[in-house]
């Protein structure tokens, strides 16, 4: 059955015949097959909530049908094949938000606040699928998915880790961005107010040589007296 991208009759019998050894096996398959289906969506959160759901869900599946292993081993190669997707995802966010701020735009842009809000949200939206899709499992694998949850948010997410310092990392050098931006405007206009100033002191040295000219001129000869003034 394909459901959200997910072939998850696949999944099933994977879980289903995994052995004891085909841990590491059955992880990078959870991983593939969640990269798979992300890839042919946008990757929104609620595209990754209905992913995750998915995938838990044929694990839970699979894992309930396999005797030979220890359920909880089972799950936590789902959960640990999840993240590791997920750690993909947070990769392909970091290289398209980078080249927005290498473009130079700011934090008060609405879509890069919006692309960053979500990505701080992988995680919980993680969690949040597994564990609703954890309790609609089958009564043998609540207590599992129980331990396997309890320790897996202890322990935090490798994808949660990434996507934090992803988000902290890019805003750290937006906000550097935009101070050398000010401080590159603060230059430009130091620069054209030393250039006024200079041409006012151009003007002003013009003016004076002009008027020490002037001073050095002969005199006008004075005026002649009048006959009048004579006698």
């Amino acid at each position: 059955m394909l459901k959200s991208g997910i072939d998850q009759d696949a999944l099933i019998q994977q879980f289903a015949q995994a052995s004891a050894k085909g841990t590491a096996q059955l992880r990078k398959g959870v991983t593939d097959a969640t990269l798979k289906a992300l890839q042919g969506r946008e990757l929104s959160l609620k595209n990754i909530r209905a992913v995750v759901k998915s995938v838990t869900q044929a694990a839970s599946a699979g894992a309930a049908q396999n005797t030979n292993v220890d359920p909880e081993g089972l799950l936590n190669s789902a959960v640990a094949g999840l993240d590791d997707a997920l750690i993909k995802a947070v990769e392909a966010n970091k290289l398209a938000l980078q080249r927005f701020v290498d473009q130079g735009m700011s934090l008060q842009q609405k879509p890069l606040q919006e692309a960053l809000s979500n990505l701080e949200k992988f995680e919980d939206t993680m969690f949040a699928a597994i564990k609703k899709a954890a309790a609609g499992a089958d009564a043998p694998m609540t207590g599992p998915w129980s331990q396997v949850m309890e320790q897996f948010q202890k322990a935090g997410s490798q994808s949660g880790l990434q996507a934090t310092a992803t988000v902290a990392q890019l805003t750290d050098q937006m906000q550097t961005t935009l101070r050398d931006s000010r401080a590159a405007s603060l230059k430009a206009v130091q620069t054209l107010a030393d250039s006024y100033t200079a041409m006012v002191s151009g003007v002003l040295l013009g003016l004076s040589d002009a008027f020490s000219q002037g001073g050095v001129a002969a005199a006008p000869a004075p005026a002649a007296k009048s006959s009048r003034a004579k006698k």
